[in-house]
């Protein structure tokens, strides 16, 4: 097992799985899933576990998703698309095995949520979020999109909140997460020690009638009323701009507004890869009428398609490793885009 990985059982029927990469803010490696999927795939059997606590290490983050860097070393080695083909591979499947998880998962989602974060927290039954909690798809400020099964759950938040979230990369809020549908339950991470505490000395292996309302119950003594949602307070302005059905009109709608809302958005969605921009919104809508595996099966062509495209090189060069912030990427313009190079990118390799 993984020294970025650290799991334990105890006699009451929890397995506990702590992401333990806290230096890189719980980042997942490629080891990191694979023995992450093993063991939820043991434990699934295994009549001694019958919930399963799902945390990271430190105070700063869950996960601040994939290990960017290491993926954008891949062109460096020769088997390097292979080896990056296989962690999405795995990656994918460990969210999907959590999404469908026949027993309670109870995921603590203090601090950094981002990215690769989100699809593990996604389809656990419980998402607790705090106060603390950052909460992100960052992948458009890469050059990259949107993966982990996103466009799926982002095109079934309210309204077009989930676009916004999608196209803009935007850090929100664990109230907001709450809102879209992404987190359950709201409570201060000072309570954290204290809930881990008692939900690792109940005896689950006991209660054995419904295990997932069991768990919602036990929580009811922790948790408080989320603060105001940000994100729900702007969805009507959101709605007006992002239900456009290109990212040309979302950004025209955007731009012949005065308020300082459209202003900040038409700049930050112009600073983005406009090749990025628009094969999202073409992955979002897709997705309205997808299954969540069906979506993951997409995130696989897509993925490979970025790997071998050079905006996704230049947005990590720019962002992760020299820290610009100023890419060049391919296209100045949406407007300068070809549709037919979007589309190429849902065609398998």
């Amino acid at each position: 097992m993984t020294e970025n990985l650290q799991f334990e059982t105890n006699d009451q029927g929890v397995g506990i799985i702590t992401l333990a990469r806290e230096k890189a803010l719980n980042s997942l490696s490629y080891d990191m899933v694979t023995h992450m999927l093993q063991l939820l795939k043991k434990w699934k059997n295994e009549d001694a576990i019958q919930v399963i606590l799902l945390e990271g290490a430190g105070e700063r983050a869950f996960c601040a998703g994939g290990d960017i860097k290491s993926l954008y070393q891949t062109r460096e080695r020769e088997n390097g698309f292979q080896e990056a083909k296989q962690f999405f591979n795995i990656e994918y499947e460990l969210d999907l095995l959590i999404a469908t998880y026949p027993k309670p998962i109870l995921v603590l989602m203090d601090g950094i949520v981002m990215g690769g974060g989100v699809g593990l927290s996604y389809g656990a039954s419980h998402r607790v979020v705090t106060e603390k909690t950052k909460w992100a798809m960052p992948e458009m400020n890469i050059g990259f999109f949107p993966d982990v099964g996103a466009c799926y759950f982002l095109s079934q938040t309210p309204g077009y909140t989930g676009r916004y979230a999608a196209l803009t990369a935007t850090t929100l809020t664990g109230a907001d997460a709450i809102f879209m549908g992404c987190a359950d339950y709201f409570i201060p991470s000072e309570s954290f020690s204290t809930l881990r505490d008692q939900f690792l000395s109940h005896n689950w292996l006991a209660d054995n009638e419904n295990r997932n309302q069991s768990v919602h119950l036990f929580l009811q003594a922790f948790i408080q009323e989320p603060p105001a949602s940000e994100l729900a307070a702007l969805q009507q302005k959101i709605d007006h701009h992002f239900s456009n059905k290109t990212i040309d009109l979302i950004i025209a709608s955007l731009e012949a507004e005065k308020d300082e809302f459209a202003r900040d958005t038409a700049q930050l969605l112009r600073k983005k890869s406009p090749l990025s921009l628009k094969v999202t919104l073409a992955h979002l809508k897709q997705s309205q009428s997808s299954t969540l595996e069906e979506t993951y099966e997409t995130d696989k062509i897509l993925a490979m398609h970025f790997l071998q495209c050079e905006d996704f090189y230049e947005g990590v060069r720019s962002v992760l490793i020299d820290k610009t912030r100023e890419p060049a990427y391919q296209y100045k313009s949406i407007e300068d885009v070809p549709d037919d190079l979007a589309l190429s990118f849902f065609r398998e390799l």
